[in-house]
């Protein structure tokens, strides 16, 4: 099936790095990562428009989960990556758990949670989690 070109097929998407960014694990870390990814996803933008207006709204949205789920479930540091593809753009989050998230039922009575990680799978392409000796890495990727 045939498409029509977008801004980020051509070689100038390419010019915007991966951004790499470290935050120790705190509560107010979760707004950094929000924060450094709207800054990517700003000067993404400039180069490479997004498909549509909800593509920077669901990054964003993904990667406050993955934060807040770090800064809750994982002791200690975290690490954030994103980085544009061809058609999209690639976050990874690595923590300090190797447990490997799962998702859990909402419960509106206790006071919510459980959504974050269903959000996560119905916004990105791809979602896989690596484990390695001294935690995971979350792998996800969503439409730009």
């Amino acid at each position: 099936m045939a498409t029509e070109p977008r801004g980020n097929d051509s070689s100038a998407s390419w010019t915007i790095t991966a951004r790499t960014a470290r935050f120790a694990g705190e509560p107010w870390d979760v707004t950094g990562a929000r924060l450094a990814t709207e800054d990517f996803l700003r000067e993404l933008a400039e180069i490479s428009p997004p498909s549509a207006p909800e593509c920077r709204y669901d990054i964003v949205l993904v990667v406050t989960e993955l934060a807040a789920n770090a800064v809750q479930y994982a002791p200690g540091p975290f690490e954030l990556r994103l980085r544009p593809t061809f058609d999209g753009v690639h976050v990874m989050l690595g923590d300090t758990s190797r447990v490997l998230p799962e998702p859990r039922p909402f419960r509106p009575d206790s006071g919510g949670g459980g959504i974050g990680w269903h959000l996560v799978h119905a916004l990105c392409d791809q979602v896989s989690v690596v484990p390695h000796a001294t935690g995971k890495d979350v792998h996800v990727f969503l439409p730009w």
